[in-house]
């Protein structure tokens, strides 16, 4: 996933690139603010919730374009809606190019500081709170696609709301085996990973498999 062509030129409008902490920035918190205070969130039946990437926007990433695959061949794509978190905050994908979430690059992966890293998951876990109490009634059902600090602040983030997540993957078996195995550069590796798809697959057509009819159809 490293895209280095889109670390250095600007976005679509030729805004700045910013490569700053994104969720320090007064720029995602006015988008954050905007997306709770005045975007309406479609209704669907599946909220999926899957990290930012490095690519801009979020849909051209090769992690995502795999994600996005499983999730078409086993759910119906009408009534699911993809829901972007982590460094950006948390955003509808179908936003995905308003500024600044195509305007940004940052890797949380790489930072060594752990204040910046505390920060972001106290940051993080408010924002995700945020938008779980927001779209409390819009969604019947929500998955979440993460690991590492993003996993935790999404699961925090549910519990402060009082929103459960109806499934969360990878499992703690399989990150626990990716992390035994050793051999990746960050310690619970990449989703885009062989590994996590396949179970990423295999668990969605269990859950689908487990809904009442109605909302199979």
């Amino acid at each position: 996933m490293g895209d280095q062509k889109d670390q250095k030129e600007t976005k679509p409008n030729q805004r700045p690139l910013l490569t700053d902490p994104p969720f320090y920035l007064p720029e995602f918190e006015k988008s954050y603010r905007y997306i709770i205070d005045e975007y309406d969130v479609i209704p669907k039946d599946i909220a999926i919730f899957m990290p930012c990437a490095i690519r801009k926007p979020y849909s051209k990433s090769p992690s995502h374009q795999l994600i996005r695959t499983i999730i078409s061949q086993v759910l119906d794509p009408s009534r699911c809606h993809i829901v972007i978190f982590g460094t950006c905050g948390i955003v509808p994908a179908e936003l995905e190019e308003m500024y600044p979430y195509a305007h940004y690059h940052y890797m949380l992966g790489k930072c060594k500081d752990s204040k910046v890293l505390e920060d972001f998951l106290r940051i993080e876990t408010g924002r995700v709170a945020g938008y779980l109490e927001k779209t409390r009634h819009v969604y019947k059902y929500r998955i979440g696609y993460c690991i590492g600090l993003f996993r935790k602040a999404l699961i925090q983030g549910s519990q402060q709301a009082g929103v459960p997540l109806d499934l969360i993957l990878p499992t703690r078996d399989m990150i626990n085996k990716i992390i035994e195995e050793g051999d990746c550069i960050f310690e619970e590796g990449s989703l885009s990973m062989e590994e996590y798809l396949g179970e990423f697959c295999d668990e969605l057509i269990k859950f689908r498999n487990k809904l009442p009819k109605t909302d199979r159809e």
